[in-house]
């Protein structure tokens, strides 16, 4: 962080970096948001044929980010990754809350925190509605609220056997710049800038999810790596899943990677924040028409199956058409262990 350190208290460092910014977003639209910064509690009034989505998110320095992670991209993910999950049940951004722990008030990093923070916040119409500030280890938590209309919210549990498994974007390129961040892999500079930016800066995709909310069966967003993550849809739904391991979705700049590397960083790379959902054969033209639209590739990888055994099973097919055995798919469902 920058050497240079101006002593604030907490309320002033609250009334210049957040609350002047989050007031500024506010406009007479937001009619949900009753009472925003500056009382005990923030007030939200849905409209009376809507439910609330709550979601949390927690990144911690160290864990989730390097020490010397630029503030303003930080930030920009750190409030993305929330509104991924909102996206994945189909809501619409009503507001957020941020606590924050900070080892120095910093106010150049500060300003540069606050100003991403913002920018992603107008982006997506989601102002920042209250939260709380400490001193300690670098510690960033967003709770985000939306809205879905009743019953219309996207869960994991109504997958069916014969449902098409799609993904949004492409997948393994956050963890593909980690590599090359941690120099296990060489990149060109063209190259890693390109995927650097999928990592530091991931795009939630709301509009998909709002759009999806009368297509998809089930979805979530990918955070911990694909299968890993798909499995939470087969358990909750209580069926299989078969993958063709060659249809994952990979950007020019992860082909370029030997094979065995660009399949396991798009199965279980993590950090992508794409959505994984399930839609029947009979929506795919509405999904293919919803990709032209968006301008977003949304790509079959597989399709669910009944449940055989006790437990929910995924399938892997290989480029020559062939089922994997259990120990050459184990590799493949590895997921982001926040305590491992």
């Amino acid at each position: 962080m920058p050497s240079h350190f101006k002593p604030l208290g907490e309320f002033d460092l609250i009334e210049r970096f957040f609350k002047m910014g989050a007031d500024s977003l506010r406009t007479d639209a937001d009619q949900a948001i009753v009472l925003g910064i500056g009382d005990d509690c923030a007030l939200i009034k849905p409209q009376a044929d809507e439910e609330i989505a709550i979601t949390s998110d927690m990144l911690v320095e160290g864990r989730h980010f390097f020490a010397d992670a630029d503030p303003e991209q930080l930030a920009r993910k750190a409030l993305a990754v929330n509104l991924s999950d909102l996206a994945a049940m189909g809501a619409r951004p009503l507001g957020f809350t941020l606590a924050i722990a900070l080892p120095a008030i910093n106010e150049a990093w500060l300003e540069a925190f606050s100003k991403g923070l913002f920018a992603t916040a107008k982006q997506y119409s989601c102002p920042l509605i209250g939260g709380d500030t400490t001193a300690g280890l670098l510690t960033i938590s967003i709770t985000a609220f939306g809205a879905t209309p009743v019953v219309k919210a996207i869960r994991r549990s109504g997958a069916k056997p014969g449902d098409d498994i799609w993904v949004s974007g492409a997948v393994g390129d956050a963890r593909l710049a980690l590599a090359a961040l941690r120099h296990e892999i060489k990149l060109s500079s063209e190259d890693l800038q390109q995927v650097a930016h999928r990592m530091h800066q991931p795009s939630p995709r709301v509009e998909l999810g709002i759009q999806l909310r009368d297509v998809a069966s089930s979805a979530l967003d990918i955070s911990d790596g694909l299968l890993g993550d798909l499995r939470h849809i087969l358990k909750r739904s209580q069926v299989d899943a078969q993958i063709q391991l060659e249809q994952l979705p990979k950007s020019i700049t992860l082909q370029k990677q030997d094979v065995s590397i660009q399949h396991q960083f798009a199965a279980c790379g993590g950090d992508d924040y794409e959505l994984c959902f399930t839609a029947s054969p009979s929506q795919r033209d509405k999904i293919q028409a919803m990709s032209k639209s968006l301008n977003l590739p949304l790509t079959i990888i597989g399709k669910i199956l009944p449940k055989k055994g006790i437990d929910s099973k995924l399938y892997l097919i290989n480029s020559s058409g062939a089922a994997m055995s259990d120990a050459e798919v184990a590799p493949f469902l590895n997921s982001f262990d926040h305590f491992a």
